[in-house]
Formats: C-alpha cells, sequence, structure tokens
C-alpha cells in the first residue's frame, strides 16, 4: 500500500484516466464488521481503486471497523466522514471535507476545527475536499442542512467549485445523495465543473449501472463512488456485477488519456 494515498490518486488519474472508489458505511445498524469487510475484499478483488469509509449516520466509534477494512485490503482506505464520529487513525488517509453549500457553520468549518486537533495528532494523511450537494441530496443533505444546487442549474455547483480551488481544496465531489435516483449527478453539472476547474471532480449517489459510470466519466469526472449498489449486490453476486462496471468505467478512463 503507497504511503501518500494522495500521490497513488494522481497517479492512477495519469495512467488510466479515472479511478472507482467503493464508499461502505461501517453501521452496525445496517451490517456487520464482517460483511463490510467481505464487501471490501470483494470490491478490490472487482477492481476497485479505493475504500471511502464513513456516512452520513454512523452510531459509535469506528476504530474497529476501519481497523479491520485496513488490514483486509492492500489498496488505500479513505475516511469519508459524515461527522467527527467518523473520524479514525486506522485509515490510511481521510478525506477532510467542507460541506460549502451547508447554510450551518458547523458542517463548513465547525466540525473539521472540533477534530483538527485528534487527526493532526494521529498522523493520518489528510486530502482536503470541498463536497457540494445536488439535488435530491437524501439524507446527507438532510443531515448537513446542505442548500442542494437544483439540477438544471450547473452554473451554481461551478460558482462553488472554483472557490474551493482557489481557497487550496484539492478535490470537489459533487453529491447526490446516497441511493439518488436518475444515475446520480446531472452530466452537465460534472462536465461544467470539470471543464473549468482545475481540480478533480469526484461523484457519486446513484451511479447503479455501467452506463452511468460511462456516463460520469465521459462528462468528465475523475472518479466515481459507489456505495449503495455495494450494499444491495456484491455479496450477493460475490462481486461479479462490480467488475463489469468497474471495467466499464476503465475503458472509459483509458479514453481520455
Amino acid at each position: 500500500m503507497p504511503r501518500k494515498v494522495w500521490n497513488y490518486i494522481m497517479e492512477k488519474l495519469e495512467n488510466e484516466g479515472a479511478c472507482h472508489f467503493s464508499l461502505l458505511d461501517p453501521d452496525p445498524i445496517k451490517m456487520t464488521t464482517d460483511t463490510v469487510v467481505e464487501i471490501a475484499e470483494l470490491a478490490e478483488k472487482a477492481g476497485t481503486d479505493a475504500i471511502m469509509i464513513g456516512g452520513s449516520t454512523i452510531f459509535g466509534m469506528i476504530d474497529d471497523a476501519v481497523d479491520s477494512i485496513t488490514r483486509a485490503v492492500d489498496i488505500p482506505t479513505i475516511l469519508f466522514p459524515g461527522n467527527i464520529s467518523g473520524v479514525s487513525g486506522k485509515a490510511d488517509a481521510m478525506f477532510f471535507m467542507s460541506l460549502l453549500n451547508s447554510t450551518n457553520p458547523y458542517w463548513i468549518v465547525g466540525a473539521q476545527a472540533l477534530a483538527a486537533a485528534g487527526v493532526k495528532m494521529a498522523e493520518i494523511e489528510t486530502i482536503p475536499m470541498a463536497y457540494l450537494m445536488v439535488a435530491p441530496g437524501k439524507t446527507a443533505a438532510w443531515v448537513g442542512d446542505a442548500k442542494v444546487f437544483p439540477r438544471d442549474k450547473p452554473k451554481l455547483a461551478l460558482m462553488y467549485a472554483l472557490a474551493a480551488e482557489l481557497m487550496g481544496f484539492k478535490l470537489v465531489y459533487l453529491e447526490a445523495g446516497s441511493g439518488a435516483d436518475g444515475g446520480g449527478v446531472p452530466s452537465e453539472f460534472i462536465s461544467t465543473v470539470s471543464q473549468f476547474a482545475d481540480i478533480p471532480v469526484i461523484t457519486g449517489g446513484g451511479f447503479n449501472t455501467a452506463e452511468d459510470v460511462i456516463r460520469g466519466v465521459e462528462a468528465g469526472a475523475s472518479i466515481i463512488v459507489q456505495g449503495t449498489y455495494l450494499e444491495k449486490h456484491v455479496v450477493k453476486d460475490q462481486g461479479k456485477g462490480l467488475e463489469k462496471i468497474v471495467s466499464a468505467l476503465k475503458r472509459a478512463g483509458k479514453k481520455r488519456i
């Protein structure tokens, strides 16, 4: 496993054009740690490039789950914390996120300030990321008090993405919400932001098919994230469907190089 996850991501994008990340939510109400680890192992086997760990409503401490996942896979594990309860020193890196279109300062910088000392002392690699919510937003938007961008207003997202770039964020995440219908973030959002912003675009929420991820990559996304799909299908089919999706993403990514 590479020491610098950011370098790993950049090398992947340079050599392959696009990445696939798997998002796992180690919420004990949803599934056991053993099941989460099994999904991570199957996702790695299917070709995913990294395991993101987090969620909007995580209950309790997640150290044990993060440690178990990190030990089980060779690809990077990256924290995707929905709050300070999602912080752990057991992962390889952490997306240090700010929900920029929240109406509540807590989600923009308050939670980050509360967690900063612990993150610093843990010496975990941090990757600054702007998090932008697009309608419908689902649970993440509700929890984060987000003023979601209407699906026909991509320029609003671009304004925030450019501000994020100028403030020094390394990535911008366009999120439609876990389990969002309609194939995730609209292509026009992805293409508008990726065309004018000089930082990579991650997108997730509602990307459930090979066609969805191909559309996202062709629109300009550097990284496609799948979470709900993994929870519903990966154990049942032992990752065969995910393998086809990742392969389709990689083919689309290669065309961009």
